[in-house]
């Protein structure tokens, strides 16, 4: 069954809006190996595209959609980056504009202290991409995408989140399918009544919504604390949600589909090189199927295939996978552990 309604008429499968940043990881190539130690260790570092919009737009380009980006980058060389990055990569850049007052993009430092142990520290003082106005919002641009995925970290600080409220309103308008990826990130929000706030005003727009647990939880703070997974995907499917997907790590995520029925997926096993950077490729994957028209259990396997192979890898950018290469990394582990190993 075909849960949402795709115009295949559009020009554009999906634009992504919100943060874009550069990540510094540990260093791990042929020519210099930064093992599992304490940031304060660590002297060698490579240089990525990061922030989870971003990587998606990379993401789904690699299995054949054509993306576009709205964003706000620094005027600067990593400004530069970003922007030859994407263009690379075969994502439109056309709504990318860049700061005028001095800010900067995010910068982001990863520590790795073993397979199952790792963090980020981030710098997001005078954010570029908190930037984005309402201005840098075009209606005809919107409505030439299938679809928008907008990521929670939008809507942290003005002028970003009224754009991005902007955005999801123009969107609902004119018939582009929405995307809510809360993608929560305790930088920049004041308190948990403000995420709660926004977060709501953002998922009662939404035809998909995808998050964790604990980022449900803060959506749902002040409408009813401490809903079940099933209580959860009621409620915003009497909005407009026609899927809610929720994710529970290493314990699998489930799809909740508005006619009632609930698909779940565990994680293919893999050795971990960090502990993020999955619902990444998990994004990319799963909407990826959603755009092929796949039966939703399909979808989960492919997403949860791509946060496996993403886990394993010393970053979130470069490292996405194509197409082929997820459908062989199924293969590999099915034969390794079974044709029903990810499937609940």
């Amino acid at each position: 069954m075909n849960y949402i309604e795709i115009d295949q008429t559009r020009p554009l499968d999906l634009i992504l809006l919100g943060r874009v940043a550069i990540d510094f990881n540990p260093a791990y190539s042929e020519e210099v190996k930064e093992e599992f130690k304490p940031l304060k260790h660590v002297h060698y570092f490579e240089k990525f595209v990061g922030g989870s919009p971003a990587n998606i737009a990379v993401g789904v380009t690699r299995h054949g959609l054509k993306a576009g980006f709205i964003g706000k980058v620094s005027d600067d060389q990593f400004g530069d980056y970003v922007v030859d990055y994407f263009h690379e990569a075969g994502i439109d850049t056309s709504q990318i504009t860049r700061c005028t007052n001095g800010e900067k993009l995010g910068l982001t430092f990863t520590e790795m202290l073993s397979p199952k142990e790792s963090s980020i520290l981030m710098y997001r003082n005078m954010a570029a991409d908190l930037q984005l106005s309402v201005d840098d919002i075009d209606e005809d641009y919107i409505k030439s995408a299938k679809a928008i995925l907008i990521s929670g970290t939008a809507l942290a600080q003005s002028p970003s989140r009224e754009a991005a409220i902007k955005a999801a309103l123009l969107a609902r308008k004119n018939g582009t399918l929405i995307i809510f990826d809360i993608d929560y990130r305790e930088y920049n929000w004041k308190n948990a009544d403000e995420i709660a706030i926004y977060y709501n005003a953002l998922a009662k727009e939404a035809d998909i919504i995808m998050g964790s647990r604990e980022e449900f939880d803060l959506t749902e703070k002040l409408i009813q604390p401490s809903m079940s997974d099933q209580e959860s995907a009621r409620y915003w499917q009497n909005q407009n949600a026609k899927i809610v997907v929720i994710k529970h790590g290493m314990e699998g995520s489930t799809a909740y589909t508005n006619d009632g029925q609930a698909f779940s997926i565990k994680p293919f096993p893999v050795a971990a090189r960090k502990g993020f950077g999955g619902g990444d490729g998990y994004g990319s994957g799963f909407l990826y199927g959603l755009f092929q028209g796949w039966p939703v259990i399909d979808c989960l396997e492919f997403g949860s295939a791509e946060a496996s192979m993403m886990v394993r890898a010393n970053n979130c950018s470069d490292d996405l996978p194509d197409s082929k290469q997820v459908a062989a990394f199924i293969a590999e582990e099915k034969e390794l552990y079974g044709e029903m190993i990810a499937r609940v």
